[in-house]
């Protein structure tokens, strides 16, 4: 990080404290800017939300190469949500500890392994993990539809999953079959608040210690507060389920 950034990113820090800063690194021309903004969150002494208004504005200004935030009392090393939405922008994160300073930069993988992946809401989630599956194994890709926290607990939110389905080209079916999207209702919600991948009796993810029990049939799944992890789809399970969705391009 060349130092005229560097002691700009400390200063807004600073300046911010005891809530995290948070801005973008800006590529214009040839020369990097940093574009401080506003931290917009509910919690901002625990997280960080940049305004989409303000994130337009910087790209009025130029190209964004990164995005920026400090960590007040607290070492540089990346949050599991640090993680997780470096790879959903698909950009670098540079985080500052503040006051001590140290700097630390992470970069998207391009590929998060679909067991044991932390949960993060909104980027490491039940929909998350099945959209990465169906990018995985049968090369198609999904809106980013957001949502946000406890979307599911009121009557009058949006229902995602039922709102949702069929403009993402999948339909209603009556049994599943390998690769078919399981909708479920966990807890008290008012809404569908859960899915999953329906593997049947093949629960081999390439490239990933699959370790299973029994016969099955298997579900991949990302559990509210618990790593995505692959479970036998019964009893409970099947009390549960609202929906059974196939797609369109259902191989």
């Amino acid at each position: 990080m060349r130092k005229h950034l560097l002691k700009a990113i400390q200063i807004h820090a600073e300046e911010c404290y005891p809530a995290e800063s948070c801005g973008l690194l800006l590529s214009i021309g040839r020369a990097q800017k940093y574009f401080p903004c506003r931290n917009t969150a509910t919690e901002p002494s625990e997280e960080f939300r940049i305004d989409p208004e303000e994130y337009a504005a910087a790209e009025d200004v130029g190209e964004v190469i990164g995005i920026i935030h400090s960590h007040p009392d607290a070492t540089s090393r990346p949050s599991p949500r640090d993680l997780a939405m470096c790879e959903a922008t698909e950009l670098p994160w540079h985080i500052l500890s503040w006051p001590e300073g140290d700097l630390r930069s992470i970069t998207p993988t391009g590929s998060t392994p679909l067991l044991k992946r932390p949960f993060v809401h909104g980027a490491w989630d039940c929909w998350q993990v099945c959209a990465d599956w169906y990018k995985r194994e049968w090369g198609l890709e999904f809106e980013a539809f957001k949502r946000a926290e406890g979307w599911w607990e009121s009557a009058d939110s949006v229902s995602l999953y039922e709102a949702n389905y069929e403009s993402a080209g999948f339909v209603r079916v009556d049994k599943p079959q390998r690769g078919d999207m399981i909708v479920m209702q966990v807890g008290r919600t008012a809404h569908p608040n859960h899915a999953g991948i329906f593997l049947g009796a093949d629960p081999i993810l390439p490239d990933e210690d699959a370790a299973t029990f029994g016969p099955g049939p298997f579900l991949l799944h990302h559990l509210y507060g618990r790593p995505s992890e692959l479970i036998v789809f019964g009893g409970p399970w099947l009390e549960r389920t609202r929906l059974v969705l196939r797609h369109r391009d259902a191989r």
